[in-house]
């Protein structure tokens, strides 16, 4: 059975109207959509998850990432783990837009991090879904990135701290 080759996908951020604007046509109001030094940070309420209640999402454009959390909706619930997704975020005026590059890292407190998606990122390389130019930033970014967290035993906190990103991950 092979994988899915699943099309990029592309999410606009307005700021003004706080609405992001999904490739497969949806919109979302966002809760928070902050500019901040290092990037944007946004939460979307996920109404339609049975587990969750919403997802946060740091766009981080000088790193090439989207750093997304998923809060559970029982406080009591098991803490998920954050994906650091390879991204291309580019900034016109109020619009921020990202990328998926189809790679990232997952990684849960007390756990070294992990490469995933991995299988779809290779199909979509092999179907030329990613061009060669995306496909090589999303592997420099992954594998730069897993290697500045060894170097933080895996602790995301440390490593936005190197990162000069003081903010707490996952925000509350």
């Amino acid at each position: 059975m092979g994988t899915a080759i699943t099309p990029q996908l592309v999410d606009i951020v307005d700021t003004i109207s706080s609405v992001r604007s999904y490739s497969s046509g949806t919109t979302r109001r966002l809760r928070i959509c902050q500019e901040e030094r290092w990037g944007l940070r946004v939460e979307c309420p996920t109404p339609e998850d049975p587990f969750h209640d919403s997802e946060v999402t740091w766009l981080l454009p000088e790193l090439n990432l989207r750093m997304t959390h998923q809060r559970p909706r029982s406080r009591h619930a098991r803490v998920g783990p954050s994906v650091l997704t390879a991204a291309r975020v580019s900034r016109e005026g109020a619009m921020w837009r990202t990328t998926d590059l189809l790679l990232g890292l997952s990684s849960s407190a007390g756990a070294a991090a992990r490469i995933v998606r991995s299988e779809e990122f290779a199909a979509a390389v092999a179907g030329r879904i990613l061009r060669t130019g995306d496909a090589d930033l999303a592997l420099r970014t992954v594998h730069k990135t897993l290697e500045e967290l060894s170097y933080y035993r895996h602790d995301l906190g440390a490593w936005l701290t190197g990162q000069h990103i003081f903010e707490v991950w996952p925000p509350y």
